[in-house]
């Protein structure tokens, strides 16, 4: 792996060697593909380095290699307890290289190092060992259901298997907390996996890979592939060695309902927070505010206060005291103009162009202007696009709580709400009627989970449910009497 590998010291003074190969059966190897992804630092938009990426047939290598270490005892024929063993290993490994792990992640998506450290790292490796205590028992308790089903009828047994080989897809803006919780929870139920990291965050899936095959796993049981979403995803997801495709988590533009009760202090501000906290691409990100008509005006009053010293919060993402809610860059340039391109969109909509709306000045790095929109209606063309994965506020007035809903439950992926309201009674009925899965009251979400529609299972202990099946088993021949059995 010599040549497959960079070396290098980040601004934090951690060296890392960070894998650049495909990791496929255990270990890094080159792509078939003459091209190669370029990593760029979104920060400062310098170069890192280029890693490989895979063709169809490095595809059906992984995938060759899954299904070979699935069928093999090192890996088949573990039982739960092992499986929690090599679980247990992989969380030690990882608190063991925590600062290397995060400073790969600062470097290619500007994540501020020490709040992404300190903050998700703990749970990352309590997510692995919640799995691992879960996995231990997980023999037993499907025993204890299939002897459950024997006593009903003894001629019946009902066996959870893994399904077999899994596509993960992980998305960039929490990836390694996506892919261990996806990851976990397929390996804890005994199946082997494919993971495809965002073409914006390949060296923190490529720098985990090397974490687990320090922590013991088999050849085959993990692999990771890197390569752009179409058509290399497409032909992932199709491909007929692919059993189970696991995708706990897509994009939402999730609103904020601001009533005319509200604290118009906290709400404003937890609305910047929610809308602007890590540039606008959290999973959860709230960027659509809903405020009643009788307080709009102060509303806006306020927060284009605030946000005049939002703009201002701009800080290397490897220094100590940037702070969660500093402006962070946008992951990628692809990103950055995606972004532009809906703030284009929002001014031909007939939004009104409250604050900012372009690149900030000055500055090296993928950054934009925190943007505020008002006057955004839901009749509106590009209403959906209007305030997307980016540091976008889209500000839309309404005069009754059934009204609010309504526009609330218009979004298509909203994972989370905040509710503002000095009334219990209309923060239940609210909270009731939202489609979205998480709903805060009087503060802000900073947390990550899986969409309301089943779009995906955003982790759990319902993954042996959804990462096994059942096979069913007729023994009437053993339960037969023995004379009948000579007969036969």
């Amino acid at each position: 792996m010599s040549d497959l590998q960079i070396r290098l010291s980040a601004p934090n003074a951690i060296r890392i060697a960070i894998p650049t190969g495909l990791f496929i059966n255990n270990e890094f190897v080159k792509g078939r593909s003459e091209e190669r992804l370029i990593c760029t630092d979104p920060a400062n938009e310098e170069y890192i380095c280029s890693v490989e990426m895979a063709t169809a047939s490095d595809v059906d290598d992984a995938i060759r290699a899954a299904r070979a270490a699935y069928d093999h005892p090192s890996w088949g024929g573990l039982t739960s307890e092992d499986r929690s063993k090599l679980l247990l290993s992989m969380a030690d490994v990882v608190e063991k290289n925590m600062r290397q792990l995060y400073s790969v992640q600062c470097l290619e998506l500007g994540r501020p190092y020490d709040c992404a450290l300190h903050g998700e790292g703990p749970y990352l490796v309590q997510l692995l060992r919640s799995y691992a205590s879960w996995a231990e028992k997980l023999d037993i308790r499907r025993l204890d259901s299939i002897n459950s089903l024997a006593d009903k009828d003894p001629t019946r047994r009902v066996f959870q298997q893994p399904v077999g080989v899994c596509y993960v897809i992980a998305p960039w803006d929490y990836l390694l907390i996506d892919a261990v919780e996806d990851l976990g929870a397929a390996l804890a139920t005994g199946n082997c996996v494919i993971l495809q990291p965002s073409e914006d965050a390949p060296l923190s899936a490529l720098y985990l890979a090397k974490l687990f095959k320090e922590a013991g796993y088999p050849p085959g049981v993990v692999q990771v592939l890197i390569g752009y979403a179409k058509p290399y995803g497409k032909n992932l997801s199709a491909h007929s060695g692919i059993d189970k495709i696991v995708n706990t988590k897509i994009c939402t533009k999730s609103p904020t309902i601001i009533f005319d009760d509200a604290d118009m202090m906290r709400a404003p501000l937890w609305a910047l927070y929610g809308g602007f906290g890590r540039a606008g691409q959290l999973c959860t990100t709230n960027t659509r505010i809903l405020v009643h008509e009788r307080v709009e005006g102060r509303f806006l009053e306020l927060v284009n206060f605030f946000v005049k010293g939002w703009k201002n919060h701009i800080g290397d993402p490897f220094d100590p005291l940037v702070q969660p809610g500093q402006q962070a860059p946008q992951a990628s340039k692809r990103h950055l103009d995606r972004v532009l391109s809906d703030i284009e969109a929002a001014k031909k909509s007939g939004a009104k162009l409250v604050f900012g709306g372009g690149r900030l000045k000055g500055v090296k790095g993928y950054y934009i202007e925190p943007t505020i929109f008002s006057g955004v209606t839901s009749d509106m063309k590009e209403f959906e696009k209007i305030a997307g994965s980016g540091p976008i506020l889209a500000i839309t007035t309404f005069k009754t709580e059934d009204e609010a809903i309504a526009i609330a439950n218009k979004l298509a992926y909203s994972s989370t709400a905040m509710i503002f309201t000095e009334s219990p009674a209309v923060a239940r009925r609210t909270a009731s009627k939202l489609r979205a899965k998480f709903v805060y009251v009087n503060e802000v979400n900073d947390i990550k989970f899986g969409n309301l529609e089943g779009q995906g299972r955003g982790g759990g202990h319902s993954a042996d449910e959804e990462l096994s099946k059942s096979r069913g088993v007729h023994l009437e021949c053993l339960f037969a009497e023995p004379a009948a059995m000579e007969k036969k």
